[in-house]
């Protein structure tokens, strides 16, 4: 009868080989596991199981000479090359280098040793009967659902982070906007500064790795300097700046009366769809430095008034730039936009005037045959400097007028 060890030869029982005595885990997933996609899966999530990159190129090697590209439960699993081979194959590690990572991994639950009376690794064939001494990769085919579940988790969290800092980055740039713009309107006033200083230092903090704890934090500081700057254009002075903003973009609109003229007949997405905002316009051209780039020449309200359907599908509140483009970017998919081009309006318009587009075909998406294809020719347009989202908004507001 064969007898599988579990203490270390000449070395003390670690906690690791106590949890495999006190917890002895005899469920397995069922199915093979290609091994690589698993220590791709490990890799990603590394820190949930305490261990190191370079604890990671250690079992790689291992795992280099297990002869089956997969995991599985019907297959030996356990591997026996000796201490100079393993450091050959990674390269020329020193011995006592790798002897420790090995030990980390042994420690974490992924390897499980399996040494034979005389500490050799080995394997040994007896009629039918085949015993090998080495390591056990069993722990780590185990524990692939635990390793799935925890490199998703951290997907999720990068996900996460990387959404709010998008947030912050356009929050910051709204601010950064507005400020230039109150100081205008309403010069003197000491909020213009504070909004001023607080895009600079979130700039500057941008450029660091942040945590998602930390991005909420700027949100947080961002969206009530925005909240001020809102409550500071909704005084009595802002009534008038509103209204002659938008007599000036209907008077930029009706200079151009074959855009109005198409605007209408959107029954087709070809080329006569694109004409009723087909108004050529000045533009910042720099799409290399983005940040450049203005707030569009319009008050949001007016965007948001023209445009209801938005609401109908996006609970939350458009008070800002940023929320607007949060709407459209929520809505985007429901209208068969593809990632791409969504990605590449952002670059030649700019996030807040693509989402402005978005808003506007949303409210005559019966009339568009195909979103993706139309938004690809407003997008061409904007790239060459020949496109104002202001005419497809102005029509609208002609549109409900008349209605």
């Amino acid at each position: 009868m064969e007898y599988t060890p579990i203490s270390p030869f000449k070395r003390p029982i670690s906690r690791a080989h106590l949890q495999v005595i006190k917890k002895p885990d005899t469920s397995l997933p069922g199915k093979p596991i290609n091994k690589w996609e698993l220590l791709r899966e490990l890799s990603k999530a590394q820190a949930a199981f305490g261990i190191t990159p370079r604890d990671l190129v250690v079992l790689q090697g291992l795992l280099s000479f297990f002869p089956n590209d997969s995991l599985d439960e019907n297959a030996e699993m356990i591997v026996f090359p000796s201490n100079k081979a393993i450091c050959e194959r990674l390269n020329g590690m020193p011995n006592s280098t790798m002897r420790r990572h090995l030990a980390r991994l042994v420690e974490a639950g992924l390897l499980t040793r399996r040494d034979s009376p005389n500490g050799k690794r080995y394997v040994r064939k007896r009629g039918g009967d085949r015993v090998a001494f080495g390591f056990d990769l069993i722990s780590l085919y185990r524990r692939s659902e635990e390793i799935a579940r925890a490199a998703e988790a951290v997907r999720v969290a990068e996900d996460r982070v990387r959404r709010l800092r998008e947030v912050v980055s356009l929050m910051r740039r709204d601010l950064a906007a507005l400020a230039e713009f109150g100081d205008e309107m309403q010069p003197g006033r000491g909020l213009w500064d504070r909004m001023r200083d607080a895009a600079a230092l979130t700039a500057r903090a941008l450029r660091r790795k942040l945590s998602l704890e930390d991005l909420a934090q700027y949100r947080v500081e961002l969206e009530a300097l925005l909240d001020a700057a809102r409550t500071a254009f909704d005084g009595p002075d802002s009534q008038e700046m509103n209204t002659n903003d938008a007599d000036n973009e209907r008077h930029h609109s009706n200079t151009n009366k074959e855009s109005i003229d198409l605007e209408p007949s959107l029954e087709k997405a070809d080329a006569t769809e694109i004409a009723f905002s087909n108004d050529p316009q000045p533009r910042d051209k720099s799409l290399e430095e983005p940040e450049r780039r203005h707030l569009p020449k319009m008050p949001l309200h007016l965007v948001v008034s023209s445009c209801p359907s938005l609401k109908t599908y996006y609970e939350g509140d458009i008070n800002h730039w940023h929320q607007l483009y949060d709407a459209a970017s929520h809505v985007r998919p429901a209208m068969g936009i593809g990632v791409s081009a969504w990605e590449e309006a952002q670059r030649c318009m700019g996030p807040e005037q693509a989402s402005i587009v978005v808003a506007a075909m949303l409210e005559r998406f019966s009339d568009i045959r195909c979103p993706g294809a139309y938004l690809r020719a407003l997008t061409s347009k904007a790239a060459e400097g020949e496109f104002s989202c202001g005419p497809m908004i102005m029509a609208l507001v002609g549109r409900r007028k008349a209605a």
